[in-house]
């Protein structure tokens, strides 16, 4: 069996496609994937399986059940924990909420002037093919990068803050 992080897009933000955490775990569940865990409201869990994970299957699932299919992300143990490892800001990251790590579902190919174009000058941001890391010391809120990051490259991606990544770490060891 092999290890695999799932991050769902959009759910349970402002009030709109409420998915209870314990109903993710059920259809992971009932999907037949393994040692199920989730991690706060926002569309974390960590899982088992003998094969990758079905990312269109578990969309088709939720929808069948709640009526929206959101954005699925499956990504392996180990590819998880490499882009941990690459972040390069997590000297400079104070506070970790301030450090977005995007994952992306391919390698982007952004407009670099548009990207830095909507970077503060407090922001610092790095794009690898796995990930973009965004160093946002006033607040990944108040950034009009953070805002826009999806659209700038051109690929899905979701984000998760610096505290989150950890705890999903932690949740594969």
């Amino acid at each position: 069996m092999t290890q695999f992080v799932v991050l769902l897009r959009g759910i349970n933000v402002g009030g709109h496609n409420k998915l209870p955490m314990k109903d993710l775990r059920e259809i992971l569940e009932a999907l037949g994937y393994d040692s199920v865990q989730t991690y706060i409201q926002s569309g974390n869990a960590v899982l088992s399986a003998a094969a990758r994970p079905d990312a269109a299957g578990i969309a088709a699932a939720i929808e069948k059940r709640f009526g929206f299919a959101p954005g699925v992300l499956v990504i392996s143990a180990k590819q998880f924990r490499a882009v941990a490892d690459a972040n390069p800001y997590v000297d400079e990251a104070e506070e970790p909420k301030h450090l977005h790590i995007s994952f992306l579902s391919q390698p982007a190919a952004p407009d670099m002037d548009a990207l830095s174009s909507r970077k503060s000058a407090t922001e610092q941001y790095t794009l690898t093919d796995d990930a973009f890391y965004l160093l946002a010391p006033d607040g990944i809120g108040r950034s009009k990068l953070a805002a826009d990051v999806e659209r700038l490259l051109g690929v899905e991606a979701t984000g998760r803050n610096l505290n989150t990544v950890r705890k999903l770490l932690d949740m594969l060891a």
